[in-house]
């Protein structure tokens, strides 16, 4: 029975983690925007979409500080190819296959345990302890993926010559742990974590709940509609609880740490203080449209994919 869980969380997860991977790749790009240490790239390697920017004294050009999704998105289109949008796939596969088969399968066991024998129905306070402790052991089991996707991710923000030009999550994962050893595959862990504890409590949680709530009131019956409405409302809760975290915890995983040269940042709360000081408090909700851009269809096909595929292996 326990096992089921992993197995039915893990097909829905890969399923919504590609189906909404370019939102996800514009999200990365958009939290990335405005770092103070971010590279500027020489005039002429640019093409003429991007003529506008302003031009430094040194010959560079510095981005504007705020691009919305859809001009960022035709931007990346343009200077990289529409292949770029799924830049960095592979680690979203392997990504959801570790973190999110583990937190949903975690997840499906405290559910059943904690769960009333005769409602099987479990009070919204167990729902969020059971998220956040099924989230959290998912993040550490993830993050060496999460690191690789996130520099898949913003690569091509990046000069050529600065690029790293990873061929696979595989070639990545081998690439960080030889050139920066194995304990940067855990670099910015407790962000993620953190993230991923406030993920899965709020969006398994509030899915739960809603739905029940959906149903209890008759509302609507069992069935797409009511899997619709609750997973969207889940999807909203989740990136307004997540982002701030998520912006700091992409920024950290994405420096660049050269030898003989202090990091850009100390840790997670280095990163925080010098994000609000250089750009302002609302800059920990940079890339909260394509984040609930993502996270609504995301959250949508992953719980819709999870009941069908549990109608699909409930005889199993």
């Amino acid at each position: 029975m326990g096992v089921k869980g992993f197995v039915e969380g893990g097909i829905a997860s890969i399923v919504a983690g590609c189906s909404t991977h370019p939102l996800d790749l514009l999200k990365v790009r958009m939290q990335l925007q405005g770092e103070a240490h971010a590279p500027m790239q020489p005039v002429q390697s640019l093409r003429p979409a991007l003529a506008f920017h302003t031009t430094t004294s040194a010959g560079h050009i510095q981005s504007p500080p705020r691009v919305g999704l859809l001009t960022l998105g035709i931007r990346l289109v343009q200077k990289e190819g529409v292949a770029a949008l799924f830049s960095g796939v592979s680690a979203t596969i392997l990504r959801q296959t570790l973190y999110s088969t583990t937190r949903m399968g975690l997840y499906d066991i405290l559910k059943q345990k904690w769960a009333d024998p005769e409602t099987r129905n479990m009070p919204l306070a167990s729902k969020i302890l059971a998220g956040l402790i099924a989230g959290g052991i998912g993040a550490v089991v993830g993050n060496p993926a999460d690191v690789a996707m996130v520099r898949m991710q913003a690569d091509g923000r990046l000069p050529p010559t600065q690029r790293r030009n990873y061929k696979s999550v595989v070639d990545a994962i081998t690439r960080m742990a030889k050139q920066e050893g194995v304990t940067s595959l855990w670099r910015g862990s407790s962000l993620t974590v953190n993230r991923a504890m406030l993920v899965t409590a709020s969006q398994l949680a509030s899915y739960d709940q809603i739905k029940e709530m959906i149903l209890a009131k008759e509302v609507m019956r069992e069935g797409l509609g009511t899997h619709v409405t609750a997973s969207f409302a889940a999807g909203f809760i989740a990136a307004v609880v997540s982002n701030p975290v998520d912006v700091i915890k992409t920024r950290v995983m994405n420096m660049k740490v050269e030898a003989g040269k202090a990091p850009p940042y100390q840790g997670a709360v280095d990163c925080a203080v010098k994000t609000v000081k250089a750009e302002g408090p609302m800059a920990l909700y940079k890339g909260f449209i394509p984040t609930i851009s993502r996270q609504g269809p995301f959250t949508i096909v992953l719980f819709v994919s999870l009941e069908q595929v549990r109608k699909l292996l409930k005889d199993l």
